[in-house]
């Protein structure tokens, strides 16, 4: 490895990951409405963890006690609050909504069973942590161990590897992998909430939010190597964790056992 290391040497080694989640073979078995049900119960997780990353930087990025003071740089602090009143607080045809919410929206109009995230979201609401929450909503192994993971960074209370996480294993990657997604489904004009959320993404992360990501945490890291490859370490993990997602996801999509319920239940809705 250099002796010097930047935003450089972590693009050219994230390339062959970014390129697998692009092209990862799970796209190819979206062929139905039931196809996406079962695409949508898993990938659900990683829309609400999406959040919990965000957030985790607006926590260690800005002041969000009541007793407010500046906290680091304001261009930071305005990168992260400008990316959060999009994804917490959006207006989708003159309607404000997280994206998380929307999602929940599309998993109805497709048929979906919400009723796992649902009780996963009440267990969260009531103060139960992660892992018991994921355990207690049967919520299926290789998505429990996605979510760990995206925990497992925030843990770590470091802002340049949650940064490195939110920018490539998220930001940066959407664009493409929902534009996979939004190829493969022939069904895709029939569920219109899903089409505009998958659309949203692409406009707004591949024109402002994987950018601004970027801009964040190339001031997080400067000109210190050391940040630098910690940041890469971590966006591999990411990659990777998202890759085993996919992957999970395929399994799923070609055994019907693991469905959550009948094709078309909606549970707690």
């Amino acid at each position: 490895m250099p002796l010097s290391y930047g935003l450089n040497e972590l693009l050219l080694r994230l390339e062959p990951l970014r390129r697998d989640v692009a092209e990862h073979p799970m796209y190819a078995h979206l062929k139905s409405r039931e196809d996406v049900q079962v695409f949508m119960e898993h990938h659900v997780y990683a829309v609400w963890d999406f959040m919990a990353l965000l957030k985790a930087l607006q926590r260690l990025l800005t002041c969000t006690h009541s007793t407010w003071s500046p906290i680091g740089t304001a261009q930071i602090r305005r990168l992260v609050n400008e990316m959060v009143l999009e994804e917490e607080s959006d207006e989708i045809d003159g309607v404000a909504t997280s994206h998380f919410e929307l999602y929940r929206v599309a998993m109805h109009e497709a048929g979906a069973n919400v009723g796992r995230i649902d009780a996963f979201i009440d267990r969260i609401r009531a103060g139960c942590g992660v892992d018991r929450a994921l355990a207690d909503s049967g919520v299926p192994p290789g998505v429990q161990t996605f979510v760990r993971s995206t925990f497992e960074t925030i843990a770590s209370d470091v802002p340049h590897v949650i940064a490195s996480a939110f920018a490539f294993g998220r930001e940066d990657t959407i664009p493409n992998m929902f534009g996979s997604i939004f190829g493969a489904i022939p069904e895709l004009k029939q569920l219109a909430t899903f089409e505009r959320y998958l659309n949203r993404h692409i406009q707004l992360d591949g024109d402002a939010h994987g950018m601004m990501a970027i801009a964040m945490l190339n001031q997080l890291c400067a000109g210190d190597s050391q940040k630098w490859r910690e940041a890469a370490d971590t966006a591999v993990r990411a990659l990777g964790a998202r890759i085993a997602l996919w992957t999970a996801i395929q399994q799923a999509l070609g055994s019907r056992v693991t469905r959550w319920g009948t094709p078309g239940q909606l549970a707690h809705d």
